[in-house]
């Protein structure tokens, strides 16, 4: 599920309690101030169960007047169950933000359950003109975000296992790597491992059954497959201990066993990807940015959603993604350095768009050259590319207006911009 925050939230609201809920592992801690009454606290088992029960409490005490609470979380369990219920506004709070609140009263940093429940309480109390209430995005756009997610898990999970694959034949069999294939966790390459997992294996197999396996997963040049015979005769063991031969054999057919059903899964994913955004009702807005694909374009999607009251400037989407530089001054001193809390995966879809913008739009590779001629590392190109790119992509979403190439590159051309010259030239390239 993937939430929104309301920067203004309505301050007329008249709440019949506040609470301070602070979120354990084998207990929640909860600090409640009624509506003109006395602060009350209490400890709530960590249970699906009791959870509930104390909700259906809260509605029927309160009559299911408006409750704000407010949590150090903007997704999980209790926060889900929490928006089930109408009734209740939840307002996320940064554990940065309580934990140097609770600094201000204790300087010794002290910490337990009960204080954190009343530090929440006290922000939600004092501050809540600054905190930001969560509310949840349209069902078909949680749905593509979560998957999007899932996704990207497992794909970075398919790449450990990947690496150490490499790693481990690497130890014992680091021929295999030359004959299975670019990519070892391609169904060729694994293949490959499994059939033949060791050097003693694949040398003992008939060169027709090698040739007919080649032939089998695709690969067409003769040549290619010769050169691997003829490589796989002159080969020589790297070790000759069987015991540790064996070890490393096992370990192989387990990571083999474990990329094929990520490869499985992760197909999955896509597919599902695929259809959750050809039927979002946004998708005319994303399908056709440059660079953004299969996998990024529902990514890019799911930043902006359906709400478009969701952001009110460009800016606010910069800094929320974590694009945004921030600015520190402290005397005669002035340090810019990247957002160190961000949603790393907004983050990282903006930055991963970016790099391939670069690819196919001729303006983004223009920039790309003038920030790399200034001696600007490729990731601190990457980040101000993304910061330009969220500019424009929050007014085509707050229009409804569909990206332009070619618009942005004459507007590029009237305001004389430094790379508009070299942005045509390139692309013409392109279209040559």
């Amino acid at each position: 599920m993937q939430m929104k925050t309301d920067t203004h939230p309505d301050s007329s609201v008249q709440w019949a309690a506040l609470i301070g809920f602070d979120w354990g592992d084998s207990k929640h801690a909860v600090a409640i101030r009624p509506k003109n009454q006395a602060l009350e606290t209490l400890d709530l088992p960590h249970s699906a169960e009791a959870l509930h029960a104390w909700l259906d409490e809260l509605e029927k005490r309160f009559g299911g007047q408006p409750v704000a609470i407010a949590i150090e979380a903007t997704r999980g369990a209790v926060v889900y169950a929490l928006m089930e219920r109408p009734w209740i506004h939840i307002f996320a709070i940064h554990p940065a933000s309580s934990h140097h609140h609770r600094r201000t009263f204790r300087p010794s940093g002290a910490k337990d359950d009960a204080p954190d429940a009343l530090v929440l309480l006290s922000l939600l109390e004092h501050h809540q003109d600054r905190l930001h209430r969560l509310i949840a995005d349209d069902e078909a756009t949680q749905s593509l975000r979560g998957l999007a997610e899932a996704r990207r898990h497992a794909v970075d999970r398919r790449t450990r296992l990947s690496n150490q694959l490499t790693s481990t034949l690497k130890d014992y069999f680091p021929q295999a790597l030359e004959l299975c294939g670019e990519v070892v966790s391609a169904p060729m390459a694994l293949d490959f491992i499994d059939k033949w997992p060791c050097l003693a294996d694949l040398k003992s197999a008939k060169p027709t059954t090698i040739r007919r396996f080649y032939q089998a997963h695709n690969v067409r040049s003769s040549q290619l497959i010769d050169q691997r015979l003829s490589h796989i005769q002159a080969a020589k063991p790297l070790m000759r201990n069987q015991a540790l031969i064996d070890i490393k054999i096992r370990i192989v057919r387990l990571l083999v066993a474990e990329l094929r059903v990520l490869r499985e899964h992760i197909e999955g994913f896509e597919d599902a990807i695929a259809t959750g955004f050809a039927n979002h009702p946004e998708r005319a807005l994303f399908r056709g940015l440059p660079g953004a694909g299969a996998n990024l374009a529902p990514r890019l999607l799911t930043l902006f959603g359906t709400d478009r009251s969701r952001y009110s400037s460009a800016t606010e989407l910069q800094r929320l993604s974590g694009v945004a530089p921030v600015t520190e001054r402290s005397g005669s001193h002035c340090w810019v350095h990247w957002r160190w809390n961000a949603p790393w995966f907004l983050r990282q879809t903006l930055i991963e768009w970016a790099g391939q913008t670069i690819k196919f739009c001729a303006w983004a590779k223009a920039y790309h050259e003038q920030q790399k001629a200034k001696g600007q590392s490729h990731w601190a190109i990457l980040r101000s590319l993304a910061f330009k790119w969220l500019r424009i992509l929050w007014k085509c979403w707050k229009s409804n207006t569909s990206y332009d190439d070619e618009l942005y590159l004459k507007q590029l051309e009237q305001r004389k911009a430094p790379i508009a010259k070299r942005a045509r030239q390139i692309a013409q390239e392109m279209a040559a």
